[in-house]
């Protein structure tokens, strides 16, 4: 029997834009998770410099990745900020989606995650912190469609993703002086 140590992995992230880290995060939820969830926060936001891709778009591209490995879900912001209000919402929507509270959740090492889930009842979740062993960023990875650098965007990107450059491109391109935005 081959069974994994976490029956439900959780990773939430805007994945704007998808990159060799990610997939870092998420290659490890699936080695260890017998189910993994992605919920792209910033779902109801697209078009502005900090959010250019649709959650359609974000999801879309995951699934290119992962295909039925994954499950992925929007996940819109709550307008609260980083805390266990935010933890209570994220967990809720984890429960409407699997039914139960997930047993992991996996994210880069942010210290603002770490009171999401303090005094939530029921919720038992063990948090793995992925070590930034990879130095990019998806703001950094919006600057290489900026300035139209597929060389630099490539080498944090899957193979499977490099298609995708030029209509990734001239969204961000389109969505780079629209700094006003809903996201946190």
């Amino acid at each position: 029997m081959n069974e994994k140590a976490f029956n439900l992995g959780v990773l939430v992230g805007r994945f704007q834009t998808i990159h060799s880290g990610h997939e870092m995060m998420i290659d490890t939820a699936l080695s260890i998770c017998g189910q993994v969830g992605i919920f792209i926060g910033s779902s109801q936001e697209s078009g502005t410099a900090k959010n250019p891709f649709s959650y359609e778009l974000r999801k879309s591209l995951l699934e290119k990745l992962y295909g039925d490995r994954i499950k992925v879900y929007p996940l819109a912001d709550l307008g609260v900020g980083n805390n266990s209000t935010w933890g209570e919402y994220v967990l809720k929507n984890i429960k409407d989606k699997f039914g139960s509270y997930p047993d992991l959740l996996v994210s880069g090492k942010e210290s603002r995650r770490v009171s999401w889930f303090d005094g939530i009842e029921g919720a038992n979740v063990a948090e793995l912190y992925i070590p930034k062993s990879i130095d990019i960023s998806a703001s950094c990875m919006r600057e290489f469609f900026i300035n139209d650098d597929f060389e630099s965007w490539k080498s944090y990107t899957n193979p499977i993703l490099w298609s995708e450059f030029d209509k990734l491109k001239e969204i961000v391109k389109a969505s780079k002086d629209i700094t006003e935005t809903a996201s946190l």
